[in-house]
């Protein structure tokens, strides 16, 4: 098979996988629990034959009139779809510790600090310096790069804690983060092999396309087969997770206040009771012998 057909069959296959699971993601009603997901979605399905279009006119047209639309257009969208997914993963993240509120809470601080460092350490590393329009694929590239490793951080939290957060393989936040982690894998591979066997890079994109495919191919599963209904959690007191999340509820909330004794007047206060009790003891012994 000609390898310019493959891709085209390829592309296709990917536009109906995006259709399809548009249309699960909405027949579910899963935009409630993940809005930026519907979103970024809506934007592939848009995007994809638009772009697609605008790169066959552009192989057709013997001048370059379309090359300026194709390279606004598909960056523009790279970079959307870069910000969608720092929302897509917060969501997740979201959905995950629902059953935690406290170490919701905390974690959200704390992821929204990471991302932040992310964007800033991103933003530095890119050179502005005569660059021109040119410093448009750098910045857009740093940002997925950025978020990718988000990706994959998050898949790791999630299969690591999953027993603790009583998280089932078959849930859908799961579902979308392993769809994600494939496609940062995906991602960073293909941009580490490139750069050093460019005269692969034909066969590479079949194999990137190939697994888009399949990420997209479980997202599909996922939205198609009947979620466990999520329980409430129960724990024992005992538990750490438990302890962790009553001192992440804790955290930032002044409470009531309360006289709090020193330890070590406590202990002085010991003392003193077990002295005056064995003074007491001996004068009574004492007038009982007195008597």
């Amino acid at each position: 098979m000609p390898l310019n057909f493959a891709m085209s069959v390829m592309s296709g296959a990917e536009f109906a996988l995006w259709a399809l699971l548009t249309f699960l993601f909405w027949k579910k009603k899963l935009s409630d629990r993940f809005p930026a997901m519907e979103a970024y979605l809506m934007l592939r399905v848009v995007s994809t034959p638009m772009l697609l279009a605008l790169l066959y006119l552009q192989s057709k047209a013997s001048g370059r009139g379309f090359f300026p639309a194709y390279f606004f257009g598909y960056w523009a969208v790279y970079i959307a779809s870069a910000g969608l997914l720092y929302f897509i993963c917060m969501e997740v993240f979201r959905s995950a510790l629902s059953g935690f509120p406290g170490l919701l809470r905390f974690g959200l601080v704390i992821f929204r600090w990471a991302v932040l460092a992310s964007v800033i350490v991103t933003l530095s590393s890119v050179s502005f310096a005569d660059r021109g329009i040119l410093i448009i694929p750098d910045v857009a590239a740093s940002l997925m790069r950025s978020v990718s490793i988000i990706e994959l951080c998050l898949l790791a939290f999630l299969c690591l804690c999953m027993n603790a957060l009583r998280l089932s393989v078959r849930d859908v936040a799961f579902g979308i983060a392993l769809g994600f982690g494939v496609m940062a894998s995906n991602d960073l591979v293909l941009s580490l092999l490139i750069s050093r066997y460019a005269s692969l890079s034909s066969p590479l994109q079949i194999a990137y396309e190939a697994l888009a495919l399949a990420a997209l191919g479980t997202w599909a599963i996922y939205c198609a087969l009947p979620e466990p209904a999520r329980q409430t959690v129960v724990l024992p007191v005992n538990s750490t997770i438990y302890r962790w999340n009553e001192i992440a509820s804790a955290l930032g909330h002044p409470g009531t206040q309360v006289a709090v004794q020193q330890q070590a007047g406590s202990f002085f206060l010991t003392d003193v009771e077990q002295v005056v009790d064995k003074v007491l003891t001996r004068t009574l012994k004492s007038s009982e012998s007195q008597s």
